[in-house]
């Protein structure tokens, strides 16, 4: 980011116009990761918010950790025979099985990435 001057009577004032930011919102894990850079690591959580680089990187977690809780999940539930015929036999007994799937997946997720640099 290139600063620039405006001279106005004799004085010069900075155009201090942000760069565009990515449009795409941030969900669950990109305000966590924000959040917690905010409350955690506040040197770098300025840093990156004067140099227009927060958003993106906040981005980029949240990308990296759905992908991550995906995968988790899928793993978790093939190693513990969770599927579509349990599914199909005890409803009640695989909601309960892929709530803590879910669970131990998303634990593992916000140690790893979310809460983390």
């Amino acid at each position: 980011m290139e600063l620039t001057y405006e001279k106005n009577g004799d004085y010069l004032i900075p155009n201090l116009i942000p760069d565009s930011e990515p449009e795409e919102p941030l969900t669950k894990y990109g305000l966590m990761h924000r959040k917690y850079l905010m409350e955690q690591r506040r040197g770098i959580y300025s840093g990156m918010l004067m140099t227009g680089r927060l958003k993106a990187h906040c981005l980029e977690v949240q990308k990296q950790a759905e992908e991550r809780m995906d995968f988790l999940t899928g793993q978790m539930a093939k190693s513990e025979g969770v599927d579509e015929a349990l599914k199909a036999a005890d409803q009640m007994k695989w909601v309960a099985k892929m709530n803590a799937i879910r669970h131990s997946a998303e634990e593992t997720v916000l140690t790893e990435l979310v809460y983390s640099l």
